[in-house]
Order: C-alpha cells, then structure tokens, then sequence
C-alpha cells in the first residue's frame, strides 16, 4: 500500500482489509510517497504505533512496526495471531487495526484503518 504527498497527512485514513492465516507471522508494507509517487516522505522523526482490537474478547494487540526510508512494515507475530479466533470454518475471526502516527510538530495522524480477516489454520494449527 502506497500513501502519496504531504496533502495527505490528516486526511481520510487509506482502508485495508489484512488477511491473516490464525498462528502465523503476518506482515504489511506501508509506502509513504511524495506526490511524484517514487520519492520517499522522510518519516525518521515520525513516532509510531499499531494496534488491533479484538471485537469478541475486547482485547486490544499491540503490533511490531520496522520503520524503513519513507516505508514501514507492520508484523503480526505468530505468537500474538495463535489466539486470533477458534473453530475450523475458513474465516475464524475479524480485528480492527489502525496505525497511528504522531508527527514531529505533536500533532497525530491516523494513516491507516482496517479489518484483519482471520483464516483458519488446519493443517498445523489449534482448532
């Protein structure tokens, strides 16, 4: 997912929808881009954090961000997703997740808002 300008900082958050094989590591690479679309924002002053929220047992998870030049990547360790959900149907669970960033000046920015879709894992993982 790629987010473009400096026009975008506190606009409408980019929607995702993150499918999730339950007891896996998971990961999502988020692009921050000038307008140019190939010239990377510097995010190096740029504070952030990544939480999903389990609906169902009103859990909240904080998730691991790797900040990169202009572009991050945020994991979803197989520890943490084990206990995203229970049975054996193909979807076992939904989580809401957001990214968060707070800006060098203070002010914060929702960049990115979503829904992890949660898949059962049968061949090696608990039911």
């Amino acid at each position: 997912m790629t987010l473009c300008g400096n026009d975008v900082i506190g606009a409408t958050p980019v929607k995702v929808k993150w499918n999730v094989v339950r007891g896996d590591t998971a990961t999502l690479r988020i692009d921050f881009l000038e307008n140019d679309e190939s010239t990377p924002i510097d995010i190096s002053e740029w504070d952030m954090q990544a939480t999903a929220y389990d609906l169902k047992t009103e859990l909240l998870f904080d998730l691991e961000i790797t900040t990169n030049n202009g572009w991050i990547v945020v994991t979803a360790d197989s520890s943490t997703t084990e206990s995203w959900g229970v049975g054996s149907r193909y979807r076992v669970n939904e989580l809401n997740f957001d990214v968060q960033v707070t800006l060098a000046d203070g002010s914060v920015w929702t960049p990115t808002v979503g829904v992890i879709s949660v898949i059962a894992d049968i061949t090696g993982g608990s039911l």
